[in-house]
């Protein structure tokens, strides 16, 4: 499929998340909005999609090409802990595993509001362990990535295996990562994807009654140190923006090896759309290149 002006994709991609993610809209009904668009964004060739589990929970399992290799990426989706699953973002995973030459296992985490933190972080820290334990796999050969809420899931999985397991993933990748969900000091209602009505209530919805500076909650009140290399790419016209170079300069403070990408060009985790938009998939490349070599490297050490 040929690769559509990024003018129009940005375009209709507004009132398309518009519609989905609507606070007033039940949250089962945000999911099977976000499912029903999913296919619009296609697999490249030779993806191979494979339904497991990992520590009890829906996996899938996708690969680009050779369906076994010696490194993995445990991919967690966004969706701000309410909404999204691995089928809708099963194209970006695709491109990822082409890019990282990886597998990539896109877990299917329990959501809220039936489960509220820290559910989520239960299931992520889970389904790593199993990665080890049971697929032959070590930690240098092992990311973490995720996008949005996904990012910020990211962040507090490596902390408590860090912190609690002595046990450090090779890399982080993170697309526009959501660090600090509590915060309501963004600097506008809207960008191409996300709203403010839709981010607080769902981040309402995965506190329950807890404590929004919790950092297993809120990573940007965290203690970052030991974290591993990291990448974090953010688009410089989204809502998050502000927050994002915030946690950035925690993390360099922290003396967390750190990569940043600034995109002016693309919207809050574009890479969903990096079958429909070349700067879109060049991003992915990006982000699954910095994993791959940092596998490598580590696996090599």
């Amino acid at each position: 499929m040929p690769h559509l002006p990024l003018p129009l994709v940005r375009a209709v991609l507004r009132p398309l998340y518009a519609l989905t993610l609507n606070a007033r809209l039940p949250y089962p009904v945000q999911r099977r909005l976000l499912e029903a668009a999913a296919p619009i964004q296609t697999l490249p060739s030779g993806t191979v999609v494979r339904q497991t589990s990992l520590a009890g929970r829906p996996t899938e399992r996708v690969t680009v090409g050779a369906s076994e290799r010696p490194t993995a990426v445990l991919y967690l989706h966004g969706g701000a802990y309410t909404c999204a699953s691995p089928a809708t973002h099963r194209s970006l995973v695709a491109h990822l595993a082409a890019a990282s030459g990886s597998v990539v296992y896109t877990l299917d985490y329990r959501l809220a509001p039936e489960h509220p933190y820290p559910a989520a972080v239960d299931d992520a820290v889970a389904a790593y362990l199993e990665l080890l334990s049971e697929h032959d796999l070590t930690p240098e050969n092992v990311s973490i990535a995720g996008d949005s809420a996904g990012g910020g899931l990211t962040v507090a999985t490596a902390n408590r295996l860090i912190g609690e397991q002595g046990i450090t993933p090779a890399a982080l990748g993170l697309l526009s990562p959501w660090t600090d969900p509590g915060s309501r000091t963004a600097p506008f209602e809207r960008d191409v994807v996300i709203n403010t009505g839709w981010a607080y209530s769902s981040a309402e919805a995965y506190l329950g009654g807890g404590d929004p500076t919790d950092p297993g909650y809120a990573p940007m009140h965290s203690d970052l140190t030991g974290l591993p290399p990291t990448l974090i790419q953010v688009g410089t016209t989204e809502l998050l923006y502000p927050q994002i170079l915030e946690f950035a300069g925690k993390l360099r403070a922290a003396g967390v090896d750190l990569t940043l990408v600034e995109q002016p060009e693309l919207w809050h985790v574009a890479g969903l759309q990096a079958s429909l938009v070349k700067e879109a998939a060049d991003a992915v490349v990006e982000f699954g290149e910095f994993l791959r070599s940092h596998m490598a490297a580590r696996s090599q050490a």
